[in-house]
């Protein structure tokens, strides 16, 4: 892994996941601005349509006064390349403009703590997908075979579903408590009411950035060119009313009432250092779901339970490198059948878990189906999530010698009780 030696002259937290090698995209708003294009540097935002106003981008300025980054990246990622690369070059140059002029450097450089971050895509589509062996095993060992826990296709594709995309929400919302139809074990009819078994679900989901024609197929040795970057997601998730409406088409109002995703998105460029082996894919795999090289990557993952008025508590530890289909694959097989897709299309990891308890990305594995409650700082225990919890969702890539490109915070809460009547 070698990444080039950048220095900037901006004062940088320890430890910051915006650090000058990871430059991401996203959308803001504020008092004076109602919605420009910025990227991230420390603890600020760098509007980039303030930064193209004054002639240093060299595009059409309007891309960047827009609601959403579809526009940007439809200039294609050879420009949006050459915008990132020369915003770090700018943020490098003792001499530039945005250092030396503080008036200018105002305009464009805001504290994120003052900002609101938007959506940062409009989605057209939403595909999730189920392509973690850990999680997959867990789940299939609790609700049908404990020798015999995966299904037969498991190992010869990437399974998926189609989701519902008008109820992604960007990090900091919140939501009520879904309803659905439940059917208890000692009860022979379902019942209806709230979801008393509501869980997160640690995923992340990469951002289409270039459109196809119906009937064309991506490869997984083009399917990079066709990733603009990442984001992290948690697909919440009613496990009551999953377990009882998902035969035989699968999850329906289980997860359509809402998932978060995170403002920032993180460029593959940024995380082409922190590529790494895959896992060893026995049986072989059909010719089109093939690939060569290192395409997972090691992203650090977390969950954080912050109940009502009580500090956070950090559940889950886990890594995207334990995913068993990459992105290109699933890519690959989502449009192999000529299914076309769209820039701003998102398509999400499905829960991200390891090999050891600790890093279980749901707290249907955590807790075991709620035999094994989680005990958090206040001295509360869950089994699963309580109505007032925020859950947060953290990712960040490191290197030995401390080169750090993060994702931010992706947290959303479940109303009060008082507020989910």
């Amino acid at each position: 892994m070698s990444t080039q030696p950048l220095n900037t002259w901006i004062q940088i937290p320890q430890n910051s996941d915006f650090s000058i090698y990871n430059i991401p995209f996203g959308v803001y708003s504020d008092d004076t601005v109602k919605h420009h294009v910025c990227s991230a540097i420390g603890d600020y935002i760098i509007d980039l349509f303030e930064l193209e106003r004054a002639g240093l981008l060299q595009v059409n300025r309007e891309v960047f006064d827009k609601k959403y980054l579809n526009n940007f990246i439809k200039l294609g990622k050879s420009k949006t390349k050459e915008i990132r690369l020369k915003i770090q070059s700018i943020l490098c140059d003792e001499k530039s403009v945005l250092k030396t002029d503080l008036v200018f450097q105002k305009k464009v450089l805001k504290k994120q703590s003052a900002v609101t971050m938007l959506m940062p895509v409009k989605i057209g589509d939403y595909t999730d997908f189920y392509s973690s062996v850990d999680h997959a095993t867990n789940v299939g060992k609790m609700f049908r075979d404990p020798e015999n826990a995966l299904l037969p296709n498991w190992k010869h594709l990437p399974v998926g579903y189609h989701g519902r995309a008008s109820s992604i929400q960007v990090s900091g919302h919140s939501f009520h408590r879904p309803k659905g139809q439940q059917k208890p074990a000692d009860s022979e009819k379902p019942v209806f009411g709230p979801t008393k078994l509501l869980d997160f679900e640690l995923e992340t989901a990469f951002i289409i950035g270039k459109s196809t024609q119906m009937g064309e197929s991506i490869s997984t040795q083009k399917a990079d060119e066709y990733i603009f970057g990442m984001v992290l997601f948690n697909d919440w998730s009613a496990r009551d009313i999953q377990t009882w409406e998902y035969v035989p088409l699968g999850p329906f109002l289980a997860k359509n009432f809402a998932s978060t995703l995170s403002p920032w998105v993180v460029t593959l460029d940024a995380l082409e250092p922190f590529r790494t082996k895959g896992y060893e894919q026995i049986p072989q795999l059909l010719p089109y779901l093939q690939y060569s090289g290192n395409k997972n990557i090691d992203i650090k993952l977390e969950v954080l339970i912050k109940p009502e008025n009580a500090t956070e508590t950090k559940v889950c530890e886990s890594n995207y490198k334990y995913m068993y289909y990459t992105m290109e694959q699933q890519l690959a097989h989502h449009t192999i059948n000529g299914c076309n897709v769209n820039v701003g299309d998102l398509m999400a990891s499905g829960t991200i878990s390891g090999p050891e308890s600790r890093e279980f990305g749901s707290m249907l594995e955590l807790t075991w189906r709620g035999s094994k409650p989680l005990k958090l700082n206040d001295g509360s225990e869950r089994k699963f999530i309580n109505d007032g919890d925020t859950v947060i969702l953290r990712g960040y890539c490191q290197t030995n010698n401390g080169i750090r490109v993060g994702f931010g915070e992706c947290s959303s809460t479940v109303n009060p009780a008082k507020n989910n009547n």
